[in-house]
């Protein structure tokens, strides 16, 4: 059912929430923009005006990490600025509340953890880009370091342990899912009785594939998303107004 307004939406979210005795919610692109993080995919974004390096052309040549790790360090100021959203301080809220025991996320931001989640809660698909790690023994390193390197000797910088390239801790095109996380976010679809998908276009598998698990199993499906998904069909709710105006009213005090 597609909400006639946004209050009429908000109340029937409200009810739904109350109702419910576990919430899973699975977070995408849009409920960070209100934080001045860009939608990486919309028209206009940054894949628009520049080709994604794929993790196969990262680990061979040194010239697509530099170009890599030039592109991360742009964003710098962008994700130091940023703080997080309505949409994110809602979700703290009833996680703080005992209703949501683990979130999902596509975000690599960190805003989350910021907003309150436990790091061990934050169920992370596509990693995160605030910190860095080796691509051959995990080792992780702080930004500052790369970028102390990268300044001095103009190049990406390998491990120190292994030799192996250092990349943001993130999940490139054509690297495989963490399986970890991959595992938990089904789990916790099979085992919720609200399923929340917010701010996520539901395109980019297999992450767009957890609404139908928590279906499955019988628990109601939100969609809370500006524009049309192809899983609204499926939903039991559809909120297509903006997310901090949606969850807004659920930040608490």
């Amino acid at each position: 059912m597609i909400a006639s307004d946004l209050r009429s939406g908000v109340e029937q979210l409200g009810d739904m929430i109350a109702a419910a005795t576990m919430i899973v919610p699975f977070t995408g692109a849009g409920i960070s923009t209100e934080s001045g993080i860009p939608d990486f995919r919309s028209p206009g974004g940054l894949w628009t005006r520049n080709r994604p390096i794929p993790f196969d052309e990262f680990v061979a040549s040194q010239d697509a990490r530099d170009e890599a790790w030039r592109r991360r360090f742009a964003m710098d100021a962008t994700f130091a600025a940023a703080r997080p959203s309505r949409g994110h301080r809602a979700l703290a809220a009833l996680y703080k509340a005992g209703k949501i025991p683990a979130i999902i996320t596509q975000n690599i931001d960190n805003l989350h953890q910021l907003s309150g989640f436990a790091p061990d809660d934050v169920i992370e698909l596509h990693g995160n880009t605030t910190y860095a790690r080796c691509i051959g023994c995990g080792l992780a390193y702080d930004l500052g370091w790369v970028k102390e390197r990268f300044d001095g000797e103009g190049r990406a910088p390998d491990c120190t342990v292994c030799d192996e390239p250092v990349k943001t801790a993130t999940i490139s095109f054509g690297q495989s899912m963490p399986e970890d996380a991959m595992r938990r976010a089904v789990e916790l679809a099979r085992q919720c009785d609200l399923f929340l998908a917010i701010g996520s276009s539901l395109v980019v598998w297999p992450a767009a594939g957890f609404p139908q698990p928590a279906k499955n199993s019988g628990a109601r499906l939100v969609i809370v998303n500006n524009e049309r998904t192809d899983q609204d069909d499926h939903a039991d709710l559809v909120i297509r107004y903006d997310i901090g105006e949606t969850l807004g009213p659920f930040v608490g005090n």
